[in-house]
């Protein structure tokens, strides 16, 4: 076996995640995608618009990803989301906790990340109070009750819990077919669902849609194709290199903003690395931005006062205790989690929403009661 340079995989992964997540940043910037904003616009004016771009990038992560797979270019049995310990109450009590953050922080975590490139200091204050609560429950007080209490409440799904492999029932000859059909059903079927409506057919509707869906499934081919290696030097064993969780990895905004504090804080360190999820945090920012300023769109923005700060402030710890504990927020879970078809996205995707339902009526009540 020749041998493998890691230092050279190591930054062909970073540095292509980076441009991913520039461009993803720049055009989730353009075309205002926020996950948030489509439960928003549903409970308070019935607009499906935003929604249906959620749905136009689901439907093309499913698409993409499951072609990968046939193609034997990446497993998805090789990432977090499709393990045999179906953990629901932690996908539940982290989605709802999670999707109820992100509408008291204005926004998810993708979200905060294109605010802070528009000149955001709310955005900044949230991903703060977010990062330490992420690394707190990744590590900290907050990790070991979930680890105690939430975790160990479990269904072990073999061979995994994702839908091909489940419903193959072993079968290995039946899985290409099995990624293919529902990949048609579910993933074509959103997509289509999508182009049905004519706003969503509007040119930032489909670049912020199928541009995020895109963004998605190249990353899962850098991360688990052009970042593996069947048999790392040090170690003998396959590996993915650059990645904070040692298997496969797409866009997810909780755990990796805990990394990136992390690494500034323990720069000096030099056994620390730039991951896959750092570069995808840091590309995000610079592209918002980048788009922001090419557009005369970058603008300070502050607080209104005391009750905007402590809601951001417990928005942002509420996304990142939540988004940890769900194995993901509204990208991570809703859709590189949701492009492997595993059954735990599904629960957490649906708890998020939920969440943000019950979050958009506590502040409909507010209101109501100020006024």
């Amino acid at each position: 076996m020749p041998d493998i340079d890691i230092a050279a995989v190591q930054s062909t992964v970073v540095w292509a995640t980076f441009a991913l997540a520039l461009l993803l940043g720049a055009l989730m910037n353009r075309s205002n995608f926020c996950t948030m904003g489509a439960v928003a616009d549903i409970v308070n004016m019935g607009d499906w618009t935003r929604m249906r771009m959620w749905a136009a990038a689901i439907g093309v992560s499913i698409l993409g990803l499951q072609l990968l797979a046939v193609a034997g270019l990446v497993d998805p049995a090789k990432t977090i989301y499709t393990g045999s310990s179906f953990t629901w109450l932690s996908y539940a009590v982290g989605g709802l906790l999670f999707g109820f953050g992100m509408v008291l922080a204005s926004g998810c975590g993708s979200k905060t990340l294109v605010r802070i490139g528009g000149g955001s200091l709310k955005s900044l204050v949230v991903f703060l109070a977010m990062g330490l609560a992420a690394y707190m429950t990744l590590r900290g007080l907050t990790g070991v009750w979930r680890v105690n209490l939430l975790d160990p409440v479990a269904v072990a799904i073999a061979p995994g819990q994702d839908l091909p492999r489940l419903l193959s029932g072993g079968n290995a000859g039946m899985l290409d077919t099995l990624r293919i059909a529902l990949a048609a059903v579910i993933g074509g079927g959103l997509v289509a669902w999508s182009l049905a409506s004519r706003e969503a057919r509007e040119p930032d509707a489909l670049i912020g849609g199928f541009g995020t869906g895109l963004a998605v499934v190249g990353l899962w081919y850098v991360s688990g194709h052009l970042g593996y290696v069947a048999e790392h030097p040090d170690t003998l064993q396959e590996a993915f290199v650059a990645t904070n969780t040692g298997r496969a990895e797409s866009f997810t905004f909780v755990a990796p903003i805990a990394f990136s504090l992390e690494l500034l804080l323990f720069w000096s360190d030099t056994s620390r690395i730039v991951t896959v999820g750092i570069a995808a945090v840091a590309g995000m920012i610079a592209g918002s931005c980048l788009w922001a300023l090419l557009t005369r769109q970058f603008r300070w923005e502050g607080f209104r006062g005391t009750e905007d700060t402590a809601n951001h402030l417990v928005g942002g710890l509420l996304m990142g205790a939540g988004g940890v504990t769900a194995l993901g927020c509204t990208v991570g879970q809703g859709i590189s989690g949701l492009s492997t078809l595993a059954l735990g996205s599904f629960v957490a995707v649906a708890a998020i929403v939920a969440g943000a339902v019950v979050g958009l009526k506590y502040q409909m009540w507010r209101i109501e009661r100020m006024g």
